[in-house]
């Protein structure tokens, strides 16, 4: 086997390449991790962290590219066979069980025997000691881990990745996105104890604040390449907000012109208010207008409260405090079915899992939301949803062989475009795009982008949230600034680039 840097390389990871269907998810990406190094994995949705260490743990595949390992290379055939090298991944959710002591959960097969019977005092001994030679923390193992509080859990499943095959590289992925600050800290001592130990911890967070107290290099992935690995120490805040969200690789004068044109005459009525909208734990009071013919932009990065903001007005959850107002009528009940009857319509950040009805075909998924509007008992026929379909089909140029192919069989692209057409068949007054040019290509974003000025300019109200600012700042008329689940901001939409991330900064 090749050598590799063995004396201070932990993980090598060279030239890692994956394709999926459509989608090149990452291109010839380097990383590597130090011994008893603490290092951030960064980048906006999509970007391609997910893929990198699924890679790395053997859940996916490389087309191309090689995995060192103290300077070995290996071959990463499962995620069994990660853990058996050393490498253990704590996932976001507890994926742990709460109806089992925290021994139990510790040692789950391989809990000590005897006579044929698990040796319960022993079990129980070796977990507490694991649990103090690995923490330093007195906690009861006997207790039903669900009983704890989720920190505790998440500290009891980071003891179980390192205990089994005796881990060397812990991969945490958002870990304290469910935390209180206290909790953090706790954390954070953990992996600080781990890391003196030489346990290499990559981990992966939307928080800035967190990334700066804790890590001691940053790799920044964006649309699937490399942009860099770098000193934390070495980087201001506002350099890594930069780099995290790139630049479009294209420039779109006619959006630029469109805009300009339909910004001269923004003078619709106010559909929509927000004062002071919140949910405890998910979205700080936020108050906001839009009215018709006018584009919203909601900036921030990955984690700032946008989508949990756009969720609440569309009702997938029930504020606990401030009210709403839609075309002057206070909204009394919250939910997705009212939102729809009242011309609210939500294109939503994952099309995967709260999007697209694989199964469907393309004019079933289109006619879904303008159905359920209208109530099951009042059905649309068939001669008419042919009609709607090939209506919107045509209207976005959708690429599929007819309306009764399935959509799964649909580019990324053109099954954004089919939710596209979905919520535009409802004929809404208030049209929110959770990321809708996300993890399509270029072409396909200037035609969406494109549209909603479009519609904009057709007395639509349209709220647009993007990763990337550059797109925000092209289609918007105004522009909200969030973070940390609050709203700190808001410019118009001629303000600078440079100026919205200086606020996303905080400097």
């Amino acid at each position: 086997m090749t050598e590799t840097n063995s004396d201070t390389l932990l993980i090598s990871m060279q030239g890692i390449s994956k394709v999926f269907p459509g989608v090149q998810a990452l291109t010839n990406v380097d990383f590597s991790l130090k011994y008893g190094e603490i290092h951030a994995l960064m980048g906006g949705n999509g970007a391609g962290k997910s893929t990198l260490i699924k890679v790395l743990t053997g859940v996916e595949h490389p087309d191309s590219g090689h995995i060192f390992l103290a300077g070995k290379e290996v071959h990463v055939r499962s995620p069994q066979h990660a853990q058996s090298l050393g490498i253990s991944t704590v996932y976001q959710e507890v994926n742990l069980c709460p109806n089992l002591t925290v021994a139990e959960n510790i040692l789950i097969g391989r809990a000590p025997m005897r006579l044929g019977s698990i040796d319960w005092k022993k079990l129980n001994a070796q977990a507490q000691e694991i649990m103090n030679r690995v923490l330093g923390m007195e906690i009861d193992v006997t207790v039903m881990l669900g009983s704890y509080s989720v920190a505790i859990q998440q500290m009891v499943a980071i003891v179980r990745a390192l205990e089994i095959g005796n881990a060397k590289v812990l991969i945490l992925d958002e870990p304290t996105s469910s935390l209180s600050r206290r909790e953090t800290e706790q954390l954070f001592e953990v992996m600080r104890r781990l890391k003196s130990e030489g346990v290499g911890i990559i981990f992966i967070t939307h928080f800035l604040d967190q990334v700066y107290e804790i890590t001691d290099r940053i790799t920044i992935i964006r649309n699937g390449g490399l942009v860099g690995t770098f000193e934390t120490a070495s980087m201001t805040r506002l350099e890594l907000i930069t780099k995290m969200i790139g630049k479009t690789i294209i420039e779109l004068e006619d959006l630029s012109r469109i805009k300009a044109n339909i910004s001269k005459h923004i003078s619709g009525d106010l559909v929509l208010e927000t004062q002071d909208l919140g949910q405890s734990g998910q979205v700080e009071p936020i108050s906001l207008t839009l009215h018709a013919g006018e584009v919203l932009g909601l900036a921030g990065l990955v984690g700032a409260g946008r989508t949990e903001t756009v969720g609440l007005i569309f009702g997938l959850e029930t504020p606990d405090s401030g009210e709403m107002s839609v075309a002057g009528k206070k909204v009394r009940h919250f939910s997705p079915l009212d939102s729809i009857k009242r011309g609210l319509a939500l294109l939503p950040e994952d099309r995967k899992a709260a999007g697209i009805v694989d199964e469907l075909t393309v004019r079933e998924n289109i006619v879904l939301a303008l159905q359920a509007g209208q109530g099951w008992f009042k059905y649309i026929n068939l001669a008419k949803q042919y009609e709607i379909a090939e209506k919107y089909m045509k209207l976005l140029e959708i690429a599929t062989p007819s309306a009764d192919q399935q959509v799964k069989n649909l580019s990324g692209g053109n099954q954004q475009k089919v939710i596209l057409a979905r919520w535009l068949a409802t004929n809404p007054r208030v049209l929110i795009l959770d990321e809708p040019t996300r993890g399509i290509d270029v072409g396909t974003k200037a035609e969406i982008q494109k549209l909603v000025l479009l519609l904009a300019d057709e007395g639509k109200a349209c709220i647009f949230i993007s990763s990337e600012l550059e797109e925000v700042l092209r289609t918007s008329h105004r522009i909200a600034v969030m973070s940390d689940h609050r709203k700190i901001a808001e410019f118009s939409g001629d303000t600078s680039e440079h100026e919205i991330m200086r606020v996303m900064a905080g400097e």
